[in-house]
């Protein structure tokens, strides 16, 4: 076991929010002494158990990431690799034909790849549609408990100090919960813009077409003209704020496009 995997013992774990999910008891690790689960102390909730991936050490406080985000940025990252050899490699063919019978292999083995990051990423987008589901019907639970404690505080039931400690720990939970999902609809449009420019790599162009195979004559001898296929063209890149809690660092798109994200670390860091 290294330093850092024997100082998480005992550390306080939080989720990417700030909020705290309990206390790293101890781990179980494989014959080769790496850790496979850690075992988190969740008082009255219990023991769970979480895959050493999915948590990061960062200071004093060990911060669960969940699957989800894992599995998103798995996917767009390595998409993003292969589309970009894929375009470098057809501007190459472009500019020299003559290299088109050794490209073709290389292409192949691209749109290969391509094919099976389009099957993982329908199991990444059934887990975040899942999650966004968990969001509202939690934001629903914690909307009438707020809204109870208001008909509670009309009713001389509770006093004053008392409703405002229910709002406000309700109004912490509602932002936390609508951070995280402004995070994964930014996921979900990153992934959708990626598989737009899958489509137009991998699909002719229609300048490519030739007029002479794009029209032909009916009966009547009168000459019908067929519909071009238009590629359809990827969203504007918009700004996002997502949290940003790898240790690895991601390449220059990526990092351009994570510039302004959320302050969960500091969120997290003032609860502490």
């Amino acid at each position: 076991m290294s330093k850092d995997e024997i100082s998480i013992i005992g550390k306080l774990v939080k989720d990417m929010y700030g909020t705290t999910i309990g206390n790293v008891l101890g781990t179980l690790t494989h014959i080769d002494g790496q850790i496979q689960t850690v075992g988190i102390d969740c008082g009255s909730e219990g023991l769970k158990q979480i895959q050493y991936e999915h948590l990061v050490l960062q200071g004093n406080v060990v911060i669960y990431i969940p699957g989800w985000r894992i599995d998103a940025q798995k996917i767009l990252r390595e998409k993003r690799l292969t589309l970009s050899r894929l375009k470098a490699l057809m501007a190459i063919i472009s500019e020299n034909d003559a290299v088109q019978s050794d490209a073709d292999i290389i292409q192949d083995t691209y749109k290969t790849k391509l094919m099976e990051l389009d099957e993982a990423e329908l199991k990444v987008r059934d887990e975040l549609s899942i999650r966004l589901e968990e969001l509202d019907s939690q934001e629903k639970i914690i909307k009438v408990m707020l809204f109870d404690a208001k008909v509670q505080f009309k009713s001389d039931e509770i006093s004053d100090s008392v409703f405002e400690t229910i709002q406000k720990h309700c109004n912490n939970l509602l932002e936390r919960l609508s951070h995280e999902r402004v995070e994964i609809t930014n996921v979900q449009r990153r992934i959708e813009e990626l598989s737009m420019k899958g489509v137009e790599l991998t699909q002719p162009k229609k300048e490519m077409i030739q007029e002479s195979a794009a029209s032909y004559l009916d009966s009547s001898g009168n000459t019908l003209t067929k519909q071009e296929y238009v590629l359809p063209k990827p969203p504007a890149e918009n700004s996002e704020s997502s949290p940003q809690i790898y240790a690895e660092q991601s390449d220059s798109q990526e990092e351009s496009s994570e510039s302004n994200e959320s302050d969960w670390m500091s969120r997290m860091e003032q609860n502490n």
